[in-house]
């Protein structure tokens, strides 16, 4: 297998918890009228890439920003893409949270983190690992290498995909920031992935469509795996 897909990871635009504070979870909260403006503004820079599936988690947050972003499009909800279930902890204020025994365990530790009556933080790892992997290798097969997809989902399971992506263990994955509205692209290879783009809340994307494959003698073509010694030349339009 040569080439593969590009995955878009968008987050979704910002929540009435976000501004107060609160931690979401699996609530049923809405985008506010920031979250609204962002969508929309993102929604112009993804107009126009030849999308080749657009998933989403099942949260309203996430289905509002794809309507507001991309219109035209009929997301495919995914199970394996919903925010982790922080249990007892969701609609909590997060000041009231940080005072918990748990908060430096998953500050620091979150590999060992499961959530009271929720989920472990490394089941949400594997899962949206597994569900987005899933996803590349059938979009690959159905519509080439060089196919761009999108998924929609949460801050923490976006940090988590980007952490595995980087091949860092799941304990360092709070380095990682996914802000609201924000794109973060990877694309998977037989012998690594690559991290396009993290956190990118600005720009243009087109760089991001992979060029049409030319045809090179084998023995002069570099594996698609490989890392470009010294940087490489960036993405060409």
């Amino acid at each position: 297998m040569g080439s593969v897909a590009t995955l878009l990871l968008l987050r979704h635009g910002r929540t009435t918890a976000n501004a107060d504070g609160g931690l979401a979870g699996r609530q049923p909260v809405e985008l506010d009228d920031t979250g609204r403006a962002q969508a929309t503004a993102v929604g112009e820079r993804l107009r126009g890439l030849p999308l080749a599936a657009v998933v989403t988690s099942p949260l309203v947050r996430c289905r509002q920003t794809l309507e507001l972003a991309l219109p035209q499009a009929a997301p495919t909800v995914d199970e394996g893409l919903i925010e982790c279930g922080y249990g007892s902890w969701e609609g909590q204020p997060l000041k009231k949270l940080a005072k918990e025994p748990l908060w430096p365990v998953v500050q620091q530790h979150p590999s060992a983190v499961v959530f009271p009556d929720g989920e472990a933080m490394a089941a949400m790892a594997a899962r949206a690992v597994a569900t987005v992997r899933s996803w590349d290798a059938r979009i690959t097969a159905e519509h080439g290498p060089e196919a761009v997809w999108l998924a929609c989902s949460h801050g923490d399971v976006i940090k988590a995909i980007v952490a595995d992506a980087l091949g860092v263990h799941l304990d360092l994955f709070q380095r990682i920031v996914a802000d609201p509205a924000s794109v973060t692209a990877i694309r998977y290879t037989p012998l690594r992935p690559f991290l396009l783009r993290l956190n990118d809340t600005g720009g243009d994307l087109a760089g991001l469509v992979p060029p049409p494959r030319r045809r090179r003698r084998r023995a002069t073509r570099p594996a698609e795996s490989d890392a470009a010694v010294g940087g490489g030349a960036g993405a060409t339009r």
